[in-house]
């Protein structure tokens, strides 16, 4: 019987990781934020209701199995059109379910097998969420895409409405769940707003499962900037408590000259990994080469944070 793995996220981080993931014999869910207020995904939501499908769509390819083209179908972004342009097919595919089923998880569901995915794409709830961010001067910036914005030290993130509520498939996952696995992803805007949904944490700190968060590698602009590994992972436990992290996944190899002048045009810097910290805080601290340099960008090796990963079910 396959091990069941539970990977909560968002971004081009989680999409990333589950290409490497379903190359193995595991039972993959995967929870993904709706917290999205940008682009495509911020005027469908605005417009028919539903919730941002942007995050959701880039899983579904991930996980699915089906034939390039029909992929990049999925994926095709329409340049013209007055009312398409900006669209990704996908998007309007997953909204356009969502009226047809009159529920987006169905909605997802129903897509899931047309893509043939390998394994559950859940959301982290069945409605749009508001995510909000209150800075260290107390100001509050609302919205997703603002928070980055601002620039400004965020001290909490918080979802509104208060009446939201996980599907109860997503805690039954997690409840039978042999590893669970947050991000990679940004932390504040995609990570956190899945900790966030009202018994979703409680959910996870009750679990048996190993609870393992993969650290950024590089900061991001105006959300974790000048943040080390110990910096993401406290205020993970700030906003969720000690219980839900038992492990750390970091990149500990130097990121070459070149990669990183790229980022440093961006106000990113490569995220020190400060063991001692990490050992202070008591969770289990992996470690290894995990990135791969394409060009003048990084991407996690998804085939050898799978295994590392996957690793850890069988040392428990």
């Amino acid at each position: 019987m396959n091990k069941k793995v539970v990977v909560l996220g968002g971004g081009t981080g989680l999409s990333v990781l589950l290409r490497g993931l379903k190359t193995f014999p595991v039972d993959i869910t995967a929870i993904v934020t709706v917290a999205d207020d940008g682009g495509s995904s911020g005027r469908l939501r605005e417009e028919l209701d539903v919730p941002p499908p942007g995050d959701i769509r880039n899983v579904l390819i991930a996980l699915a199995e089906v034939e390039p083209l029909v992929e990049e179908l999925f994926q095709h972004r329409f340049k013209n059109g007055n009312g398409l342009s900006g669209h990704s097919l996908g998007n309007l595919l997953l909204a356009g379910m969502t009226s047809i089923t009159g529920d987006f998880a169905k909605g997802i569901s129903e897509i899931s097998k047309v893509l043939n995915v390998r394994g559950k794409v859940l959301p982290a709830t069945n409605r749009s969420v508001v995510l909000h961010a209150e800075m260290e001067d107390g100001e509050i910036i609302s919205g997703e895409s603002k928070i980055p914005q601002a620039n400004k030290a965020i001290k909490r993130v918080f979802l509104t409405p208060e009446h939201i509520h996980p599907l109860t498939e997503s805690l039954k996952e997690i409840q039978q769940a042999d590893l669970i696995i947050l991000g990679p992803g940004s932390l504040y805007t995609s990570v956190l707003p899945n900790l966030l949904v009202p018994g979703m944490v409680e959910a996870i700190c009750s679990a048996k499962a190993a609870k393992v968060y993969i650290s950024n590698v590089m900061t991001q602009k105006g959300e974790t900037d000048q943040h080390t590994a110990s910096d993401h992972l406290q205020s993970i436990i700030n906003h969720c408590g000690a219980d839900c992290v038992s492990h750390i996944l970091v990149h500990e190899t130097p990121i070459s000259y070149e990669v990183q002048k790229r980022y440093a045009s961006e106000g990113a810097e490569p995220v020190i990994m400060d063991l001692d910290k990490l050992d202070q805080i008591g969770v289990k601290v992996i470690r290894d080469h995990f990135v791969i340099e394409r060009g003048t960008s990084l991407r996690h090796d998804a085939i050898k944070v799978s295994k590392a990963l996957l690793k850890i079910i069988d040392e428990k």
